[in-house]
């Protein structure tokens, strides 16, 4: 177990030193396949995702997936430190991705390593590096499912203090066009579009859906960008605002949209109906192992790779989310020890059917 540690802490930091945005993560693509191939495992890629399987893979046992990503966000303004330089001070390991998704990305890598060569598991072990997770892109664990062996189950990496997240929020970002008619601010002419605009703001702002998830709780709307107007002196004939609506599984993306069409008279257009909530049932063997463990079980509010995963699944792993995008980002080194221990335990204590 100290040696795996030990290579994923390494493999962790040569990560942080590569530069990987979202639709850029060639260089550290090669990394991954590099470091497989060290220890004698087959991979395959398509564009900037890597995926490999267990040695002795049977078909006709149950398969798990795990999963994450390798993307990153780009560095903020408030960072002090160089953000691709990996240096462990005071027991943390700072660079970018290091906490999301960095540190489960390579506790999950070791953890396959861990089973890779065993001939007596109850269950394939299929392991995906993806790309695009942060910018929510086609490129990435969508688009090489069809490719993946058939999956019964996942989970997904992701910084959970190594507490399981057995549902998750989706996701819709709706744009939105409140349309007046424009005219001299000085005088009373035109129909001013951020005054159309602004009952449908407070709409969602304050409306609460009648369904309450037991995992997820209520749904979440969100105005996040406003855009109007062209000079002080003209009123605005269009106002654009957008919307960020966290959508959990009392409601598909669908049904929310349609609430929302007939609450408000602004022209709605979701980006994507993609990110749908997603989960597991309570009474699954991978929770129920969770259980044996004491892990805390809880709903996420954020949303993953995990939305795009047709099968039952879990997000967990090492870091904690309230890190994910923050300056001078860093995971506790100890933290990718605890998450090869966490998820080894886990898969160990699953029974399968």
């Amino acid at each position: 177990m100290e040696s795996l540690h030990t290579e994923a802490t390494a493999l962790l930091m040569k990560l942080i030193a590569t530069p990987s945005f979202s639709k850029e993560e060639e260089e550290v693509a090669f990394i991954i396949e590099e470091f497989f191939e060290k220890h004698g495992v087959h991979t395959y890629r398509r564009a900037n995702n890597v995926w490999a399987r267990n040695k002795h893979f049977n078909p006709a046992k149950p398969t798990v997936l795990l999963n994450s990503h390798h993307d990153t966000v780009r560095p903020n303004s408030g960072y002090t430190r160089d953000p691709f330089k990996p240096e462990i001070i005071d027991g943390k390991l700072y660079g970018l991705g290091s906490n999301d998704a960095g540190g489960p990305l390579v506790s999950l890598m070791a953890t396959f390593l861990h089973y890779y060569h065993r001939t007596d598991l109850k269950y394939n072990l299929v392991i995906a590096a993806t790309a695009e997770e942060e910018i929510s892109g086609t490129g990435g664990v969508e688009s090489i499912w069809s490719s993946l062996t058939p999956i019964d189950f996942a989970i997904v990496g992701e910084p959970t203090l190594c507490n399981m997240a057995t549902a998750e929020k989706g996701l819709m970002v709706l744009d939105c066009l409140a349309k007046g008619k424009p005219g001299h601010a000085a005088r009373e002419e035109g129909i001013n579009s951020i005054y159309v605009a602004l009952p449908d703001i407070e709409w969602f702002r304050t409306f609460r859906y009648p369904k309450v998830s037991e995992t997820l709780g209520q749904m979440k709307m969100t105005v996040t960008i406003i855009n109007s107007g062209s000079q002080h002196n003209v009123v605005p004939a269009e106002c654009r605002f957008t919307v960020d609506v966290r959508v959990t599984d009392a409601y598909t993306l669908e049904e929310a949209l349609e609430i929302i069409k007939q609450h408000v008279t602004c022209e709605v257009t979701p980006r994507s109906l993609r990110m749908r909530s997603s989960g597991i049932a309570l009474d699954h063997p991978l929770v129920q192992s969770a259980k044996k463990l004491g892990l805390e079980l809880y709903g996420s509010p954020t949303t993953s790779d995990q939305a795009l995963i047709p099968v039952p699944s879990v997000k967990m792993g090492p870091g904690d989310s309230a890190r994910s995008h923050s300056a001078d980002e860093f995971i506790f080194a100890h933290e990718i020890e605890q998450g090869i221990t966490t998820y080894i335990k886990l898969l160990d204590n699953v029974i399968v059917s």
